[in-house]
């Protein structure tokens, strides 16, 4: 007999339990992926929605130059004769980040809500419908192009109602995976998971910058379709939480452990089910007192005992601020999430006016501050691991993110590589606070000690959190518009001021963790590990 193979011996070495949780883990990262898949094409067509044009004019120049002897055609090309109305003026970067806003403004404000509202619905029809309607807005948006639609009204209609059905995917995949994963090494397994934005964020790039050049309407089409898929396959897969299962495998118990039955016909036609004993069972004392020696039928009437706990109610929303931590780090992260999205909506602009690329090569090399980002996530999570500090290790990689922003800030004088350098740490040092606090921290304070094991606190507790960083996201890119008509210094003294005022809001709790002489993780409460 040939030995088993090691690959077959592993797969069956797990049982059941963890084979749901690989597929929660898999399918929840999926899911988020495809919804920063779809948020990323805005940033990559930014350059094609305002592009220069002045090649045509400086070819002519140069064709009267070399002495041709006939004199060139009258060129009237400006700057601006190839750009994509309305976004063809000179407060083109005002438009651009006006755009940026009213997603991330909407995204704010419907965060708050969205985690009230999603303790109160099955979360997995709520996360497939909003992921639906994301798919339809964010093909909108690309048909923009594909029917010549100028109006800058429509854009922004676009991105407000885009931004509102977006919120419902953070707190449902938190949520979800906060369920299946209990506290032991959450930041690792956080940190590992929440990879999704930066994964998300370098295939929206390249799916896009396929497209930018020649049809950028579809660079907003094909991650619609994607989302809108994904949708699809939350509403056949997620499954929210381990109890869901009891149920449907309490009914399905093994044949060979039922008692034997048979079906006479009853009264009026109707079918009863006896329980049927024979002579050569042995009965016990009780059973022989009630039933003759000869085989007989019993009516069975089946029993289903009910084991019935109270259903705890859903936090309010002044009472999840009042859980300790909850206002530190969610300011802390409406700082940290400003930085990071600016970096995601203007950082292939910038490389584009610096370092003098095309739109699709700026983009590509964009993703490298994402690459950055799932290396700064993961070691977040595991140092905060391993010395039980959440906002301690926050503290830190916002302190080295600060100088970092300073040399980046230089990046058109440097040479190729060091570009590449730069834009993989300050990713890391960026994107590691942010992916913490949003991840680990957020499922520890959801489950605090002072809510008494009330898990229904996570969504919206993760909503406030996210949502009070989603204002932070609004502000950045805005303002990252408006000064950047001035200079691109000021918009990078901007980052290092929101760096700095992160760190300002987390000192409180650092100096508690530093002082105290033994410092555990956030929560006391540990969610049962399946």
């Amino acid at each position: 007999m040939a030995a088993v193979p090691p690959g077959i011996r592993m797969l069956v070495s797990f049982d059941r339990d963890q084979w749901y949780r690989a597929l929660t883990f898999i399918l929840t990262f999926l899911l988020y992926t495809s919804f920063h898949l779809s948020r990323k094409p805005i940033s990559i067509v930014k350059s094609e929605l305002h592009k220069n044009c002045s090649s045509v004019s400086e070819i002519a120049t140069l064709a009267s130059s070399s002495g041709s002897p006939q004199p060139p055609p009258q060129s009237h090309h400006t700057d601006m004769d190839c750009s994509w109305k309305p976004f063809d003026k000179k407060n083109y970067r005002q438009l651009l980040g006006a755009m940026d806003y009213s997603f991330l403004c909407a995204y704010a404000v419907g965060m708050y809500l969205s985690g009230i509202i999603g303790e109160r619905l099955p979360i997995r029809l709520y996360l497939t419908v909003g992921m639906l309607s994301s798919g339809l807005f964010t093909c909108l948006f690309g048909l923009g192009y594909v029917y010549n639609i100028h109006s800058m009204g429509f854009y922004v209609c676009v991105q407000v109602a885009n931004g509102l059905v977006q919120t419902t995917g953070w707190p449902s995949v938190v949520t979800c995976i906060s369920n299946w994963f209990g506290k032991g090494r959450r930041g690792l397994v956080m940190g590992l998971w929440n990879s999704h934005t930066s994964v998300g964020n370098i295939l929206g790039s390249l799916i896009a910058g396929y497209w930018v050049s020649s049809n950028w309407g579809m660079s907003f089409i094909v991650p619609g379709i994607i989302i809108a898929v994904m949708g699809v396959v939350c509403f056949f897969f997620l499954i929210e939480h381990p109890n869901d299962l009891k149920s449907m495998y309490a009914q399905n118990t093994s044949p060979g452990k039922r008692v034997p039955t048979k079906s006479w016909n009853g009264v009026n036609g109707h079918t009863e089910v006896y329980h049927q004993y024979k002579d050569n069972q042995t009965q016990s004392y009780d059973t022989e007192l009630l039933l003759p020696s000869d085989s007989v039928c019993v009516p069975a009437q089946t029993v289903v005992v009910v084991k019935r706990e109270s259903e705890p109610s859903a936090i309010s929303f002044m009472g999840a601020l009042r859980i300790p931590g909850v206002i530190e780090f969610s300011l802390c992260l409406l700082f940290a999430k400003l930085v990071s999205y600016t970096f995601l909506f203007w950082l292939p602009l910038y490389i584009t006016k610096t370092a003098h690329l095309d739109a699709k090569k700026a983009g590509d090399l964009s993703t490298l501050f994402d690459v950055g980002g799932i290396v700064g996530g993961i070691l977040a999570g595991v140092i905060s691991d391993k010395l039980g500090k959440r906002a301690t290790t926050c503290a830190v990689m916002l302190l080295l993110a600060a100088p970092t922003l300073y040399g980046f800030s230089m990046i058109s004088e440097f040479g190729f590589g060091p570009t590449i350098g730069m834009l993989l740490v300050c990713g890391g040092l960026v994107n590691g606070p942010y992916s913490l606090i949003t991840t680990a921290v957020s499922a520890d304070l959801g489950t605090h000690k002072s809510l008494k094991g009330n898990a229904r606190a996570l969504s919206t507790v993760t909503a406030i959190i996210d949502g009070t960083g989603s204002i932070g996201a609004a502000l950045g890119p805005l303002l990252a518009g408006l000064l950047s008509a001035g200079g691109w210094d000021r918009v990078f003294y901007m980052l290092m001021t929101a760096d700095f005022l992160a760190l300002l809001c987390l000192l409180r709790l650092v100096t508690k963790e530093l002082t105290s002489s033994k410092s555990p993780p956030i929560s006391a409460v540990e969610l049962k590990e399946l």
